[in-house]
């Protein structure tokens, strides 16, 4: 895996950080965190397509923020578990699996 996966990857975490944030922030120090999280996820994601295919990333992307979200508000908040819930994200994981598996790497461009 390549470091423009890696941003992927956190930009990813970052997005269930700040999707969470803006329902739960209740003072200024967590809105903080929420916009921080927002910038950084928004930063890696344009920096990681610079090198990888646009929609491909961006599916990954919200793939991983939807079912982080959905299990965040489980495990965290209180949110009710649902076997429904968990078969639907394990099939939006296998997709997004999927696309990153098929999707060639990019090949080093040089001085980099």
């Amino acid at each position: 895996m390549n470091r423009n996966w890696n941003y992927i990857w956190i930009a990813g975490l970052l997005e269930i950080g700040w999707v969470s944030g803006l329902k739960h922030a209740h003072n200024a120090w967590t809105w903080g965190l929420t916009v921080i999280s927002l910038v950084l996820s928004t930063y890696l994601l344009i920096r990681s397509t610079k090198n990888l295919p646009v929609g491909t990333a961006y599916a990954v992307f919200t793939g991983i923020g939807t079912a982080g979200t959905v299990a965040a508000e489980m495990l965290l908040f209180g949110e009710p578990f649902r076997i429904v819930k968990l078969l639907l994200i394990l099939l939006l994981l296998v997709g997004v699996i999927g696309l990153k598996i098929v999707t060639a790497e990019p090949e080093a461009k040089e001085g980099h």
